[in-house]
């Protein structure tokens, strides 16, 4: 194989994240798993005759559910009657039939409660003779904001700040959302019920696991609300939510407030539920590209979980293990691996998870010039930021102290964004209009 030059692995990087970038996409991603022939419309093992049907509806959330509905439009074609699903803003795409509300994203707004409102008034419309699909990618948690009984939109968005800021995993704060919510958590589907239920889902979650992407809108929900108390418990904020938080989940654990639906409910009996995406598959679009462009590629995982610094020492431990020893595969290397960290702040600077990772990371491979980090949200976004993550090699440390930055500072107080905005190595994409968790690339030159 070509030896590569630092320039080399940068480049590559970023052309091995685009291509896992595009494997995400949701329109081939539908397409993949969905396809009309005549009246019938084949979704995974299911079948459809839309001829007989009296309505067909799509409802949705996420920051992919507008690029859903225009590929799913263009399936269903004039057989759809009416739809609406809620975007981040500028997260859009150009619908027909379909209406589209743009919301906030982490923390909730009134427009996604007003979205989730309209949504529930559409499920509940639908009759024994309707079909309706539900569209569901990531963000869909935070974009059908609507509040339990006795909880208010304000309530919901304290807690979202405090979870966000708290290091808890994404299982473990829709565990709570769903228990605090009018439409998560099974709710959504059992307002449709007894019509005809099919989920198309891009997952953003670790696991694939149903009942947490988007908080489950449309499955069963196996948490409880002691569950969600416990949850609190674990990371000591009970003083920090809302006392009308802790309150509702209270009642909620005492029997007072019913209980999510559960396996068995009624509610579930005509549901379908198929994952479209999920990151696996972008993973391995970009193994493929990494072979293409002549390393050799290593998926790690695509379950990574803990905390962001943590994981990205690991990743900076195996470039240099490379350099050393040339495992767990020879130079030049790629090693991919997805999933989701979490950050704890402390600080109070700019940045998100990947970037922080990246920056982490550099620090581990300090002077290690022949490797490059890479990590970036396939979203497009990370954090409250307009980066999708950030990239750098072993000399970027040494280049931020150049210009007067010190690079540990800016970890310790989760202010990456600077670091790489005064580099010129943050990653932008823009809305991407997907959502399948990170990617993350450490490559590594050839001796």
């Amino acid at each position: 194989m070509l030896q590569k030059t630092l320039p080399d692995l940068r480049k590559d990087a970023i052309a091995i994240f685009h291509a896992g970038l595009t494997a995400a996409a949701p329109g081939p991603a539908i397409h993949a798993h969905c396809r009309r022939d005549g009246d019938w419309l084949h979704a995974g093992s299911r079948s459809y005759d839309l001829s007989r049907y009296e309505t067909i509806r799509i409802i949705g959330a996420g920051k992919a559910a507008a690029a859903m509905a225009q590929t799913l439009e263009a399936l269903l074609g004039d057989r759809l009657d009416s739809g609406l699903v809620i975007v981040k803003y500028d997260h859009c795409a150009p619908l027909r039939t379909v209406r589209m509300i743009e919301a906030g994203h982490p923390v909730p707004d009134q427009n996604g409660c007003q979205g989730a409102r309209d949504i529930m008034a559409m499920a509940q419309a639908a009759g024994p003779h309707d079909l309706v699909f539900c569209l569901i990618s990531g963000g869909g948690s935070a974009l059908l904001p609507l509040p339990g009984d006795g909880l208010t939109l304000a309530d919901k968005q304290a807690a979202s700040r405090v979870l966000l800021s708290c290091g808890a995993s994404i299982h473990e704060m829709n565990t709570i959302r769903k228990h605090l919510s009018a439409i998560k958590g099974g709710r959504l589907a059992a307002a449709v019920y007894p019509a005809e239920l099919c989920t198309l889902i891009l997952s953003d979650v670790v696991g694939d696991d149903l009942d947490i992407i988007a908080s489950g809108p449309t499955v069963p929900d196996p948490g409880t609300f002691q569950d969600a108390m416990t949850i609190i418990d674990r990371y000591d904020i009970a003083t920090a939510l809302p006392e009308a938080v802790c309150r509702y989940l209270s009642r909620g654990a005492a029997g007072h407030i019913p209980e999510s639906p559960k396996a068995r409910a009624s509610c579930f009996e005509w549901t379908q539920h198929l994952i479209v995406g999920s990151n696996r598959q972008c993973l391995q679009a970009a193994h493929h590209e990494a072979t293409a462009h002549g390393y050799h590629s290593l998926v790690l995982s695509s379950l990574m979980e803990g905390e962001t610094r943590d994981v990205a020492r690991v990743h900076g431990a195996m470039a240099r293990e490379i350099l050393a020893s040339g495992a767990p595969v020879p130079s030049p290397a790629c090693l991919i691996s997805g999933g989701e960290t979490t950050v704890t702040i402390k600080g109070d600077g700019r940045g998100g998870r990947n970037q922080e990772f990246v920056l982490a990371a550099a620090l581990d491979i300090e002077g290690a010039c022949e490797a490059v980090i890479l990590s970036a949200g396939t979203d497009g976004t990370d954090g409250p930021t307009d980066a999708a993550g950030a990239i750098a090699d072993g000399h970027t440390t040494a280049r931020a102290r150049s210009l007067g930055m010190d690079p540990r500072r800016h970890l310790m107080e989760n202010d990456a964004y600077p670091l790489f905005e005064g580099l010129g190595d943050l990653l932008i994409t823009g809305p991407t209009n997907t959502n399948v968790m990170d990617l993350r690339l450490v490559l590594v030159a050839g001796g």
